[in-house]
């Protein structure tokens, strides 16, 4: 096995040059979903996918006049962010009582029913995606929910005016997966004869907000719906192809391609949650070292966690011919992974199998379920491929599961949770001293504290990053975050060169490694070697289709550099649309409006970009700049200058 990541570096390097800390922030999230949407599509496809998308157009108009922001639409489902409780409450409660006139006028079963959860907690955002307690809490509530419903925490309730003519039924403290303490809840429904209160113009907002950038904005989101039809519910791919070309070429004409779903976690026990992940992050990393494989990255796979899908959707959206989906079942020390390999074509099974075994052998099952894929794809192994076969990393299933522990708290993304793992992996590697993978994983948390200033001692962890990267490529020359990782900490150095050198050797030993393109794709673009920049970042999206939103901020920065603004402007505005928290992605796109002449779009992504970060000012981009050539920061700074960013 081999190290597999979570979460993109490429996104650490971004976020930390802007000198902002990713941390957790509270939000009133609300999380909706068709109830039953299989069934509609299985009566008649065609018309199910065309008024899912209708419904969630008009809900998304809804949540934009509510000053509401979308962050993520996925087949059937919809979550978006809110500032107050009472905007929240009032767009679910105007949209659901216009979808019930729209349903009343469907004279056949195909009838969109929403259910929907409101909840306020702590969420991280990044690329685009979402996630966080608070999103957990309401797509819990949102499962709760009556169809045509929709249920509130207490937290939402008490934010809410006693004014607001709602009515609130009170359904006491209940069990919710995941949470480890009874969560009341609330029904929320209009008083009888009342309205639904209008949107409220926020103060705070009406001087700073212009009508027409709510309008584009609003227009990227119609796009994205308008064009998903053809894909089957709300499919994202095509909007990909409109921002850049050719960059998602047919796959299977190459070599076969195949996504890993996330392994259903089926213990009986929600703590196993991290364990099933984990064997499918390995699974994802094991298929893709080999030659003749295409393998979607385990971003874009695991953006269908927790969903109901279509698997010739989920292989059309993501571009592969075939999806791997299955289950894994712990009790004890005893393992049962049950998988099937499906054609996403036709639907059809290609093999279904379960295999039963000790924590101890978890290498070996792992292994026989790749075996049975590159057997039924016909795939000629290599040399070099039959040695990613029966590889044990480590003979300690305590230092794997604590390895396993320890990914699963990386992935919640906060300093603390950083730490936290940091102490999972030292312990793995204190059981196992010649675990190469414990040492590349805690070089790893010392490279995210350098790039998001959470270092006390930036120097020392740069120091210690730098060591337990040495540690692990004594032990596996192959492991490519150790090359990665490097990168990361030559380039906070500003060593261009030995960073480019660096990320080169992650895609050589692991040719379909995005997170490795994406890498070198950034560095590049501080290294004025454009070409090289583009080219992989083109392939990072290709291999990572679902997490492009950072990639098309770092290509639109490059194509700046070299003074193709036109072409430039389209993939940071459709950056900014899908993650309008980096304030770099503003500054970007305030540097392109300017240089175009368009001085008050530019002023407002400006404003923009110092409310995120009220520190933006020219001298601050000069001396914290990692350009390597002084023309490229000039040229940054002159069209800022022009933007309205302060000297």
């Amino acid at each position: 096995m081999t190290l597999c990541y979570h979460r993109f570096p490429l996104n650490l390097i971004e976020l930390s040059m802007a000198g902002k800390h990713l941390t957790g922030k509270l939000a009133v999230i609300l999380h909706a979903d068709v109830v039953g949407s299989t069934l509609l599509v299985q009566r008649d496809e065609q018309k199910a996918h065309r008024r899912i998308q209708d419904s969630f157009q008009r809900f998304a108009q809804t949540i934009s006049r509510y000053h509401g922001q979308l962050r993520e639409l996925r087949g059937d489902a919809l979550l978006a962010e809110f500032d107050r409780a009472s905007d929240a409450v009032s767009a679910a409660l105007a949209f659901q009582s216009e979808q019930l006139a729209y349903n009343t006028r469907i004279d056949d079963e195909i009838r969109p029913v929403v259910r929907i959860g409101v909840a306020l907690g702590e969420v991280i955002i990044a690329d685009n995606t979402i996630t966080g307690e608070g999103v957990v809490l309401a797509q819990r509530l949102e499962q709760r929910s009556e169809p045509g419903g929709l249920c509130i925490t207490p937290a939402i309730r008490e934010a809410l005016p006693k004014r607001l003519p709602f009515e609130l039924e009170n359904l006491g403290a209940q069990d919710l997966k995941g949470f480890d303490e009874p969560v009341g809840i609330y029904r929320v429904a209009l008083k009888s004869g009342a309205a639904v209160p209008a949107p409220v113009r926020d103060k705070m907002r009406g001087s700073a907000q212009r009508p027409h950038k709510s309008r584009i904005a609003l227009a990227a989101l119609l796009l994205v719906i308008s064009t998903a039809a053809a894909y089957g519910y709300l499919s994202w791919q095509a909007q990909r192809e409109a921002v850049r070309p050719g960059a998602m070429a047919p796959l299977a004409a190459e070599k076969p391609s195949i996504a890993v779903l996330p392994f259903a976690n089926i213990s009986g026990d929600p703590d196993q949650e991290y364990f099933a992940d984990g064997i499918t992050e390995d699974l994802t990393t094991d298929l893709s070292r080999i030659s003749g494989l295409f393998v979607v990255a385990r971003n874009s796979a695991f953006s269908y966690k927790g969903g109901s899908v279509d698997i010739r959707t989920v292989a059309r959206e993501l571009g592969v011919r075939y999806v791997l989906e299955g289950s894994v079942r712990r009790i004890g020390e005893r393992i049962r992974i049950n998988a099937q390999l499906i054609d996403g074509d036709s639907g059809g099974h290609l093999w279904a199998e379960r295999f039963d075994g000790a924590i101890a052998d978890v290498f070996a099952l792992q292994d026989h379920v790749n075996r049975k894929i590159v057997a039924a794809l016909e795939v000629s192994l290599t040399p070099a491929d039959e040695k990613t076969f029966d590889r044990v990393e480590t003979t300690s299933p305590e230092a794997y599961d604590l390895m396993l522990r320890g990914i699963e708290r990386y992935n919640t993304f906060t300093s603390d949770a950083i730490a936290e793992s940091r102490v999972l992996f030292e312990r793995a590697a204190a059981i196992d001293p010649g675990y190469a993978r414990a040492y590349a994983n805690i070089a790893l948390t010392h490279a995210t504290d350098v790039n998001f200033f959470w270092s006390q001692d930036r120097e020392e962890s740069i120091r210690l990053g730098l060591e337990f990267a040495s540690k692990a490529v004594e032990l596996d020359d192959s492991i490519p975050q150790i090359y990665l990782t490097r990168s990361i900490l030559y380039l906070s150095q500003r060593q261009h060169q030995t960073a480019i050198e660096a990320a080169q050797r992650t895609i050589e030993v692991h040719p379909n490694y995005a997170d490795g393109y994406a890498t070198l794709g950034f560095i590049a673009s501080f290294s004025g070697e454009f070409e090289t920049g583009l080219k992989a970042l083109d392939q990072a999206m290709r291999i990572n289709p679902q997490g492009t939103g950072i990639y098309l901020s770092v290509k639109g920065r490059i194509l700046f550099l070299m003074g193709k603004y036109g072409a430039a402007l389209p993939l940071l505005e459709e950056s900014v649309a899908r993650n309008p928290a980096l304030d770099r992605t503003h500054l970007n796109l305030a540097a392109i409006y300017a240089e175009l002449g368009r001085a008050e779009d530019a002023e407002w992504s400006v404003a923009e970009a110092r409310a995120i970060n009220p520190d933006i000012s020219l001298a601050k981009e000069r001396r914290e700049s990692i350009y390597r050539r002084e023309s490229d920061i000039e040229h940054f700074v002159a069209a800022l200058r022009k933007a309205g960013v302060p000297e």
